[in-house]
């Protein structure tokens, strides 16, 4: 693991522990970020593989109710379901947790087509992620619900918006939507904000103390979108300027202007 902090007050073993057992773009920082850090080296920016295994989710009571819906899966109570939370909020982590325990494929909803919805449904179940106004063909989505119910497949819709807010011309289809069951993914409380963190860090291999995670979490605002986009600028700018990610770099990122 990449060293990129002071080895003294790093989280303990235990703490993090508890930070990643399984339990439980808006501008990711509530003040703004300082144009005063000037380029001293070239950093090549390396794709970081965001871990969407079960056990690397972090629950808590703000994903309670998402955690509960995949969990009671082949007992939901629509063979339909919807999973709706702000960005970043872990609807593709439970989505893809799904998928591996159902077999389910997945499928962004604007590139599903009529003629996909077959093959889209060939194993019982489908994942159509990120659902969003005038972003979707609601012929083929009309087509994949009729498929879906007379084959008995299993399909979860997942979206920003809730069903009912989505403006949809063909009145069979948005009826349809409207009926099918909404689980809601809430902002984090502390501890899963403290928690998502330490994961992108992780995620990135930075190794980091509790004075940057505690710094971070009292001032960036409370989402995961705005953790990992936090975390993605100190790693590039800690490798750029060739200096460990602390809360001195961390203070100068978010400095206000």
């Amino acid at each position: 693991m990449r060293e990129c902090g002071p080895a003294k007050g790093q989280l303990p073993p235990d703490q993090v522990g508890i930070l990643f057992r399984r339990a439980g773009a808006p501008a990711w920082s509530k003040t703004s970020v300082a144009g005063r850090v000037h380029p001293r080296q070239l950093a090549f920016s390396l794709p970081h593989a965001e871990s969407l295994s079960r056990d690397n989710f972090l629950e808590g009571p703000a994903n309670a109710a998402g955690v509960a819906l995949i969990d009671s899966w082949p007992e939901w109570p629509n063979r339909i379901m919807w999973l709706a939370g702000p960005e970043g909020s872990g609807k593709s982590h439970l989505a893809a947790i799904w998928a591996e325990i159902s077999g389910a494929r997945s499928t962004a909803a604007n590139v599903l087509t009529a003629a996909g919805v077959p093959g889209a449904l060939a194993t019982g179940a489908v994942v159509v992620e990120d659902l969003r106004a005038g972003d979707f063909d609601e012929r083929a989505l009309f087509h994949l619900m009729n498929l879906a119910r007379e084959d008995g497949a299993y399909v979860l819709f997942t979206g920003r918006e809730l069903p009912a807010a989505l403006e949809i011309e063909l009145r069979d289809l948005r009826s349809r939507l409207r009926a099918v069951p909404v689980v809601t993914l809430l902002p984090p409380d502390d501890q899963l904000f403290r928690g998502l963190i330490v994961k992108f860090c992780a995620d990135r291999q930075l190794n980091v103390d509790e004075s940057v995670v505690s710094y971070l979490a009292t001032r960036l605002e409370r989402s995961s979108a705005a953790a990992r986009q936090a975390v993605e600028l100190l790693d590039s700018e800690a490798l750029r300027l060739g200096r460990p990610v602390t809360r001195a770099l961390a203070a100068e990122l978010l400095r206000d202007a």
